[in-house]
């Protein structure tokens, strides 16, 4: 049984019920439900991971929606206790929603938001950070510093990889994939080898343009190529980043074969999702593989890692903060908030999930709308063009 949930509330005296299983960054999130007429209820528990019991507590006999986390099991059995409590609405403060079964929750009448649109760069940003400190060895060199083991400048003291001229390849063109290869191209004037089932071509045009401006210059234009297989990509590219979707066909993509086809020097980047990676495969690689690195923000059994990840010299291990910036953060706890409101109040459905732009202003109120809600077709919601 669980145990008593440690509570904050929020205008006691509201209309309509929503929880939020955890504190979420800023304050403006709290201020729409108020306005809207919501007690907000958050729980303060000192506990990471909510269990499914925890949550139901949370619900209780009466909640309109709740906003919760990627980490936890939404599935029937807490679809089944927030529609018995009159729930309309629950959103995942995440762009991803692997953890939630959509189909329950559909059975169910509840809407399933989510937070897209918001995290493309902030992504590709540490997606780039993670490039850099595998390539350059950042994380051995601070720790070698804080241990006082610097005694003087050496010739061979922490050598990486220039990134300089060498070629990035992309596994999945999507945003976050094609903003981290613009970013590498123009930043570090990287060759581009990309891999996806549909053309990018807008990043395609991006590369091009660079490439002319840089020969325009007197330097040697940057090149994309659009490679017809990701073992194509794995054995051409010097840092490899994934940015694939994660479902059946993609679920260990990289694993002991594929592993073998990239250089021996290569960098691999994965902030996508964790069981992209065989982590065993890729633990076993490192080992063998001493000037192969990593750098990964996601992990197949997360929060653990495989045995013997934690200890490798040659791997750079962050805990999922690839949407760790404030303005990302507070961004997706006002985009999940108003996709609950939004179902609670009979709003339509914004039709373009990725335009969250007028959700985010905050000198204007927000559409009255749903700005992402990844069932709505399966409920019959109306959608608004905004």
């Amino acid at each position: 049984m669980a145990t008593p949930m440690s509570i904050e509330v929020w205008n006691p005296n509201g209309k309509y019920r929503v929880i939020s299983t955890k504190p979420m960054p800023g304050t403006r999130w709290i201020n729409l439900l108020v306005e809207g007429g919501c007690r907000v209820e958050i729980c303060t528990q000192k506990k990471t991971i909510l269990s499914v019991e925890d949550i139901i507590a949370l619900i209780g006999e009466k909640c309109d929606g709740v906003i919760g986390q990627l980490t936890e099991d939404w599935g029937e059995t807490l679809f089944s206790a927030l529609s018995k409590a009159g729930g309309k609405a629950f959103s995942n403060m995440a762009v991803g929603y692997n953890n939630v079964d959509v189909n329950a929750a559909t059975k169910h009448g509840v809407a399933v938001g989510n937070t897209p649109g918001v995290l493309t760069e902030t992504t590709a940003e540490l997606a780039a950070a993670l490039s850099l400190a595998a390539a350059r060895r950042i994380v051995e060199a601070d720790e070698f510093m804080r241990a006082g083991l610097y005694d003087g400048w050496l010739p061979h003291l922490f050598v990486g990889n220039l990134l300089k001229g060498q070629t990035v390849g992309v596994i999945g063109a999507g945003r976050i994939g094609s903003a981290y290869a613009r970013m590498m191209v123009e930043g570090f004037k990287m060759n581009l080898i990309y891999f996806d089932l549909y053309q990018a071509t807008r990043l395609e045009k991006f590369v091009t343009a660079y490439g002319e401006f840089l020969k325009a210059n007197g330097e040697p234009p940057v090149t994309w190529k659009r490679a017809s297989s990701m073992g194509e990509v794995l054995q051409q590219a010097d840092l490899i980043s994934l940015h694939p979707i994660l479902d059946k066909t993609t679920y260990h993509l990289v694993n002991k074969e594929s592993l073998s086809l990239m250089k021996k020097d290569a960098i691999l980047i994965n902030c996508s999702r964790g069981p992209v990676i065989d982590e065993v495969a890729l633990v076993e690689h490192l080992k063998a593989n001493p000037m192969f690195r990593v750098g990964l923000d996601v992990f197949e059994d997360e929060p653990q890692m495989k045995p013997g990840l934690a200890e490798l010299k040659n791997a750079v291990l962050v805990p999922h903060i690839a949407s760790a910036s404030k303005w990302t953060r507070e961004g997706m706890a006002t985009l999940a908030a108003l996709n609950v409101l939004g179902k609670i109040k009979g709003y339509p459905v914004c039709s373009d999930p990725n335009r969250v732009e007028p959700f985010l202003n905050e000198n204007v109120p927000p559409p009255s709308a749903s700005p992402s809600i990844v069932n709505a077709k399966a409920l019959g919601l109306p959608l608004s063009k905004l």
